[in-house]
């Protein structure tokens, strides 16, 4: 079951962009599944008839070969049987590795108009860093994320349309199968293995493999142990307000070194900080961020080295945010607190403030900060979003139900 290859709810986008002149970029962490959207497109393209041809830069001849230069990549394909008078797409993986991607992908893009690039990379910190104005206007870009809960349903091949009303029986296997997702995230070959011992192994494999391996090379890391305790003291405060000093202290690391360490967590897609909305009151709000995991089983494996056995209100609003972050701009996420400490927890902006609090148990809603920010701005709609729901309102909503009615609500305003 491994070795299939699902399709992802992002294609239809990266497919528009197939027949035109765009570099398509694929930024995302490692293991989120960049490589099966790759294969994908190249079994579309092949079953087509059309002339497909994949690098792995991971492999080092690959990447001494085109770092070496365009032209010998062209000699190479023309090796290889191809007539680059007719379109070849290219696929570039871990586009990063390479030492001037920029100028690369530029003289392939400008002189050999017949090839389609479409690259991907692991981290968006060095795929910006080396990718330089000359490539303004040549690049599409499209941020991949571990799986939603739509796609979380369709890898376990359950056909259950979340667009259609859903009826008590299948809203319990619902309930069932999100606490699964909740506990242990999106990254497609965790969801894909059945064994649960086998899938926190597996996350921990990530862990060592790739997050720490990674992130020590970016960062330029010396003091592993400290960096090590840094990852679980974030992990233990997703959802929560982010004390940079108060960090540096509990973990014994220098304040500006602590930043250097979120920037690269932030853009190698471990990590996102949410900052405070405001508008007109700028003042009477914090300007700390929140810190939220992009997926909670990498989360639960850093804070407990296990997959805990119940859901916390933390764990829950994670699952959320990376639901929302997967479905709105990353901008136009935010969180509302003010002085006297009233709380929204987010706040989606795309056309106007939509609130919604997050709740295990709706019950625990309490309206007082809703209120305060609905008169505030003049505003009509909220949503609570909640796993258990006594009494189900179109202002209640299950976590299944959020992108369809926020995506609704903002269509109906434009």
């Amino acid at each position: 079951m491994l070795n299939q290859i699902f399709p992802r709810d992002i294609l239809p986008k990266i497919k528009k962009y197939l027949q035109t002149d765009d570099i398509i970029v694929l930024h995302g962490a490692r293991q989120v599944g960049k490589t099966s959207i790759l294969r994908y497109l190249i079994n579309e393209l092949e079953q087509k008839h059309q002339k497909t041809f994949y690098i792995d830069l991971e492999n080092l001849q690959y990447l001494e070969l085109l770092n070496s230069g365009p032209q010998n990549l062209i000699d190479h394909l023309q090796q290889q049987g191809f007539n680059l008078t007719k379109t070849l797409f290219l696929m570039i993986d871990e586009i990063q590795y390479l030492a001037n991607p920029s100028n690369f992908l530029k003289i392939i893009h400008d002189h050999y108009p017949q090839i389609k690039l479409i690259v991907s990379g692991s981290s968006s910190f060095e795929i910006k860093s080396k990718f330089k104005d000359s490539l303004v206007g040549r690049t599409i870009n499209f941020e991949i994320y571990p799986l939603s809960f739509s796609e979380f349903l369709n890898f376990h091949k359950l056909k259950i349309d979340l667009k259609k009303t859903i009826d008590s029986l299948t809203t319990q296997d619902l309930k069932k199968f999100y606490t699964e997702y909740i506990f242990f995230g999106g990254y497609p070959k965790i969801i894909l293995t059945a064994d649960y011992t086998v899938k926190a192994d597996y996350l921990q494999q990530i862990i060592d493999t790739y997050i720490r391996k990674d992130i020590k090379d970016f960062a330029n890391i010396k003091d592993i142990l400290k960096f090590n305790k840094l990852l679980q003291v974030l992990a233990d405060q997703s959802g929560k307000l982010l004390n940079v000093t108060e960090l540096a202290n509990t973990v014994g690391i220098v304040k500006k070194t602590i930043e250097h360490y979120l920037f690269i967590l932030e853009n190698t897609y471990i990590i996102k900080l949410v900052y405070p909305y405001a508008k007109n009151i700028r003042s009477e709000l914090f300007k700390t961020p929140k810190i939220f995991f992009y997926d909670t089983g990498l989360m639960h494996i850093l804070k407990h080295k296990t997959i805990p056995k119940v859901i916390t209100g933390e764990s829950f609003e994670t699952s959320i945010f990376s639901e929302l972050i997967k479905n709105f701009k990353k901008e136009n996420l935010n969180y509302w607190r003010t002085q006297d400490k009233k709380e929204i927890d987010f706040i989606i902006n795309e056309n106007e403030p939509i609130p919604l609090e997050i709740k295990l148990n709706a019950v625990q809603i309490k309206m007082t900060a809703l209120n305060y920010f609905l008169k505030k701005y003049n505003l009509k709609k909220w949503f609570c979003v909640s796993m258990e729901i006594q009494n189900k309102s179109k202002n209640f909503l299950f976590p299944w139900e959020i992108i369809n009615n926020l995506s609704n609500r903002i269509i109906q305003k434009n």
